[in-house]
């Protein structure tokens, strides 16, 4: 026992240090890996983007309980949150705010009765389960003051059509840029706020998981909004 408490008292800074970090990690910023590509093109699989848990909400850490607001989310940020189906931590979109009407057809969104803009990019084609790889079209989506590309798949049954739905008091429309390859809020519903977690900022590494992990060096440090 004494053997302990000494060896405690000698490496007391290192473990302050620990906890330091730990907290500052559930509490201020944080990263997170991403597995899927439900925000490609923004977010690839393999990226590892640093998130700021204090743009919205101080929480008592390792709740969803909040102390103070600090921030009001945008459209157009890019989110991470507990999923209000099974508290599966996702990273999506933020379309529609409280008090807006969306509607989206034929893949096109509408917020509050005005259409966004839409300018085709380029053809693509896109990974889609393990292995089939189907052809699409990477779009310019104005969603606010900042554009930002979305794809479009080819053949895939997608909800492409819905609303128009009116946002409800704290509570957000989230959707992820692969529309038609993403278990976003046409699935899952519409996200509290309470489930929110931080605003995704940038890559802060990436790797490539078809290319046995290797380093996608163009990515390191890109922010996530153009």
């Amino acid at each position: 026992m004494f053997k302990i408490r000494s060896a405690l008292r000698e490496q007391r800074g290192f473990i302050v240090i620990l906890l330091s970090f730990g907290l500052l990690r559930v509490a201020v910023a944080d990263y997170n890996p991403v597995p899927s590509g439900s925000m490609r093109p923004t977010i690839l699989e393999g990226d590892v983007v640093l998130v700021n848990r204090l743009a919205y909400d101080l929480k008592v850490p390792l709740t969803d309980f909040a102390l103070a607001r600090l921030g009001e989310p945008v459209r157009g940020d890019i989110i991470t949150f507990n999923s209000p189906r099974d508290g599966v931590r996702l990273i999506k979109r933020v379309v529609g705010l409280p008090g807006d009407v969306v509607s989206m057809r034929d893949k096109k969104l509408s917020i509050n009765g005005v259409p966004l803009s839409y300018v085709p990019r380029g053809p693509v084609t896109e990974k889609v389960g393990d292995d089939a790889a189907v052809p699409g079209l990477r779009v310019s989506e104005q969603l606010g003051p900042r554009a930002h590309d979305v794809l479009w798949l080819d053949g895939v049954q997608g909800r492409d059509n819905f609303g128009p739905l009116k946002i409800p008091a704290d509570q957000y429309l989230m959707l992820g840029d692969n529309r038609d390859n993403s278990a976003d809020s046409r699935y899952i519903g519409l996200v509290p706020r309470r489930l929110l977690i931080a605003r995704a900022e940038r890559v802060l590494v990436s790797v490539d998981p078809l290319r046995n992990f290797m380093p996608r060096v163009e990515r390191l440090g890109a922010s996530l909004y153009p």
